[in-house]
Formats: C-alpha cells, sequence, structure tokens
C-alpha cells in the first residue's frame, strides 16, 4: 500500500512539472485551501461550538509550502485560511468579526505560526535541493576521475611499450652493428684482392653494398631512438653548413662512386650554431634516399641558401618522385608508410632527419618537385646576416 501511495505520488508530480509554475503553485494551493475548508465543514457538524479548523487550515499551509515554489504561497494560504476560520468556522458565522475575546491574538498567532512553517519548509527544500546538487556534482567528478585514471593507464600502458619497443631496437641495433661492420670490412678486403675470380666480383658488390645499407639502417635506428628518448643531446657549435655539406657530399660519393651529385651554393656565408655531425646525417640520408629510390643518379642536386631568417638545404632528383602517402606522412610528422621504397629504409632515413631538424628548431618538408622528381627541403634557424 505504502509502496503504492509512493508510485502515485511520483507520477503526480511528473504530471504536475509538465504544468508552468504559476499555475501548477495556484492550483495546488486552492487544492489544498477547499480540502481545509471541506474537512472544517465535516469537524465542525461533528465537534458543534469546539473548533479544531485552526489546526486543519496549519496542516494545509504546511503542505502547500511543501509542494509549492518558494513560501509565499503557504504566507498567502495562511493569510487567506485565517480569514476562512474567522468568517466560516468562529460566530458569528459568515461574518468577519473580531468582537470575540482572544480572535485577534488567535489570527495573528495562526499567521506567524505559518509564517514559521513555510520558512522552515522553505529551507528544507533548499537544503535537499542543494544536497541533491551536490550529489551530482560529486558523482560527475567521480566519472571524470574514472575516465582520467582510465586514460592515465592507457597512457603509461602505451608509454611503456614505446619504452620496451625502443629498448628491442637498441639491442637489437647494437648486435647488427658489429657483425655487419665485420661483414662489410672482410668483403672490401676481398674486393681489393687481385686473387678473386672476376665472376665472383659482382656478388661481393652486392653483398658489399648491401651490408653497407643496413650499417646505414641500424645507424638510423639508434639516431631515432637516441633522440626520442632524449639520450642524444645536440652539442651545437658554430659551423659552416657549406663545410657539412661538402663533407656530406664526399662521403655519399665514396658509398656511391658511381653516382653524380651536385653542390650549389650561395653568396651568403651560412655560419650557424648546429651539430654538424647529426646534419651531416640528414644530408647523407637525403642523398641516399635520392640515389636508392628516385630511379636516376645523374641528377642529383643539393642546393643551400637563405631565406630570411633560415638556412635552407634542399636536396633534389629528377626520378619517380614520391607517392602521396610519403608526402603526407612528413606534412603530418607521422612514421612513414611501410610500402614500397620505404621497406628498404627510406621511412627510417626520413624519420631520423624529421627528428634532427626538429630538435634543432627547424623546419622539414617533402615534395614532388614541378618538373619531375623529389624536392626535400629542411631549415635551421640562421638569425642575423654575417
Amino acid at each position: 500500500m505504502l509502496q503504492c501511495l509512493k508510485n502515485l505520488y511520483h507520477w503526480l508530480d511528473v504530471q504536475g512539472h509538465h504544468v508552468p509554475p504559476l499555475p501548477r503553485n495556484l492550483g495546488i494551493t486552492a487544492l489544498f485551501l477547499c480540502a481545509a475548508y471541506w474537512a472544517s465543514s465535516i469537524l465542525i457538524g461533528h465537534t458543534g461550538g469546539e473548533n479544531n479548523s485552526a489546526l486543519v487550515f496549519v496542516l494545509a499551509v504546511a503542505l502547500i509550502s511543501l509542494l509549492t515554489s518558494g513560501y509565499r504561497y503557504g504566507i498567502i494560504a495562511s493569510v487567506v485560511g485565517t480569514f476562512c476560520i474567522n468568517i466560516f468556522f468562529m460566530e458569528p458565522y459568515n461574518a468577519f468579526s473580531l468582537s470575540r475575546t482572544g480572535y485577534p491574538v488567535s489570527m495573528v498567532s495562526m499567521v506567524v505560526i505559518s509564517c514559521v512553517i513555510c520558512a522552515l519548509t522553505a529551507r528544507v527544500k533548499k537544503q535537499a535541493l542543494e544536497a541533491a546538487q551536490r550529489e551530482k556534482q560529486t558523482r560527475a567528478l567521480y566519472e571524470t576521475n574514472e575516465k582520467l585514471n582510465e586514460e592515465k593507464a592507457a597512457i603509461q600502458l602505451e608509454s611503456d611499450r614505446i619504452s620496451i619497443r625502443e629498448s628491442i631496437l637498441r639491442a637489437v641495433s647494437h648486435d647488427l652493428r658489429t657483425p655487419l661492420t665485420s661483414i662489410s670490412g672482410t668483403v672490401s678486403v676481398l674486393l681489393s684482392s687481385p686473387e678473386v675470380p672476376e665472376k665472383n666480383l659482382s656478388m661481393l658488390m652486392d653483398i658489399k653494398q648491401d651490408a653497407d645499407s643496413l650499417i646505414v639502417m641500424v645507424e638510423n635506428l639508434l639516431s631515432v631512438t637516441r633522440i626520442q628518448d632524449g639520450t642524444l643531446p645536440l652539442k651545437k657549435r658554430e659551423e659552416m653548413l657549406e663545410e657539412v655539406a661538402g663533407d656530406a657530399l664526399l662521403t655519399t660519393r665514396r658509398r656511391f662512386p658511381d653516382c653524380h651529385a651536385s653542390l650549389e651554393l650561395s653568396e651568403d656565408i651560412l655560419y650557424l650554431p648546429m651539430d654538424s655531425i647529426l646534419i651531416k646525417q640528414v644530408m647523407v640520408n637525403l642523398l641516399e634516399n635520392a640515389i636508392r629510390h628516385s630511379g636516376d643518379t645523374s641528377h642529383i642536386q643539393m642546393r643551400l641558401y637563405r631565406r630570411d631568417n633560415w638556412a635552407v638545404t634542399e636536396v633534389r632528383d629528377h626520378g619517380r618522385g614520391l607517392s602521396p602517402e610519403v608526402i603526407q606522412a612528413v606534412k603530418a610528422g607521422e612514421a612513414m608508410p611501410l610500402s614500397g621504397d620505404a621497406t628498404r629504409g627510406m621511412g627510417i632515413g626520413l624519420s631520423v632527419c624529421q627528428s634532427i631538424i626538429k630538435a634543432h628548431g627547424g623546419w622539414f618538408t617533402a615534395s614532388n618537385h614541378p618538373e619531375g622528381g623529389a624536392l626535400f627541403s629542411f631549415a635551421l634557424p640562421a638569425g642575423g646576416e654575417l
């Protein structure tokens, strides 16, 4: 029975809140005042002169204060109830009179008591509303905290995975570098020996080229992991970019004697702070990418010039160009796609270049030249002209 009453009250409350506040509050006030009048009329018919109507109207005022917004409706109901008691339930009936001793005091006392009840009821409702809001805020904070903890755990897990992956890459790279260097050196000795049959020379050259390529790839892997985990600090010194570029070009020509790469210098002297070893690695990587992946080793150009406060280096070939996936990956600063030429180390080399240039505070781009071929550009902060 009690549960049915609770369900009925809940249904009435939901339906009542579909009505605008003003007519809803006025309707509740009128309903309970009429109910109090009806109940008092029944009581006075049974009790005669003994009048309990004041208690009935006080109860109605309390219920009105509980079910309406604020407390002004309860005060209005208390004033109306006082007049109803005086007119309909006190002698002389059906007439307003204060002639009987104690009537004024009773009327004022009833109004005061009703106002106190209204104020207390309004305070209780306000506290209940604040408690509900605090509970809602606490629940929201708890849910937010749970989401943050889940995100933190996911980030920590991803960080652990990256750390493990980088540790494995470093370990494998260190373990591979020594035997690869030994293979390359041994093949070089064999190539310099006059006793090697001519039919084996081509095979030995292929072994040396592949070993050298793997050595470069291992060095690039080590550079990427060291830069990302901060174990490869930059050793910046004032250097001439032209000298670093010339050294990179000589290194490339020693590895690929049959290639033709040219260097174009500007009139400006590009003297700026850099880690010359790492910048040389960037240039060598770009030149080797052009030699290995462009399909044309006869028209590779490296150009140095100043653009505002940047020292810009461009490496261009006249080959097949870059795929849209590689260009987009470079633009977004993401890992290179493992397809096509990227499977032979192009992606690792470009990732190394991006990481080194970013560590120097510069920018790195890749595009296809309008006249054909790939164009890689990077810039280093050069400051004012010297």
